[in-house]
């Protein structure tokens, strides 16, 4: 029989890990100081959604250009800019978590987001080879582009989910170490 939850318990605000019934928090009273505190959680802010923009942007050139075959240079510079936003956001929130957690990557509260961030990483990096390699047709290339973007939406879901935990934690202090 599974265990309801009052929805304003600290259960149900700061998770439940798989298993133990055990609560956890994204971060410790220190680390979520540090993180209001730190520039780059601002930085993180600012690119995340100008980011989601340039792809909105360049997933409508991309597709435009597979209908159509019209837009090849747009919708390649289009990727190419999402790829530089991708490799921002990927370096300042390295240096975030090693401002908040004391770890360049892979800090336990964000472990999978991270390990999903470079599939994402991988696929946008795999397009750029076959474009400055000339590998593939530019039909292929987009291709790749698109799963790279989807991996993108996926890893997006991952943070805003984990903005929103962040959220309904509040100032709570933390359960269970993470």
């Amino acid at each position: 029989m599974m265990e309801q939850k009052n929805p304003g318990s600290r259960n149900a605000q700061s998770g439940v890990l798989a298993g133990t019934g055990q609560s956890f928090s994204l971060y410790t009273d220190a680390q979520r100081k540090r993180r209001d505190e730190s520039v780059w959680t601002l930085v993180q802010g600012v690119l995340a959604p100008i980011q989601f923009l340039v792809f909105l942007c360049s997933l409508t050139l991309v597709i435009r250009f597979l209908f159509t075959g019209e837009g090849e240079s747009a919708a390649e510079i289009s990727i190419l800019l999402k790829t530089l936003i991708l490799y921002t956001i990927m370096i300042t929130g390295s240096i975030w978590e090693k401002a908040v957690f004391d770890e360049w990557l892979f800090a336990r509260p964000f472990f999978w987001e991270d390990v999903f961030s470079m599939a994402v990483l991988a696929l946008h990096t795999a397009y750029l080879v076959m474009l400055f390699g000339g590998w593939g047709s530019v039909q292929q290339q987009f291709y790749v582009a698109l799963a790279a973007y989807a991996t993108y939406v996926i890893n997006a879901g991952q943070f805003l989910w984990k903005l929103r935990m962040a959220r309904l934690q509040g100032t709570q202090p933390m359960a269970v170490a993470a």
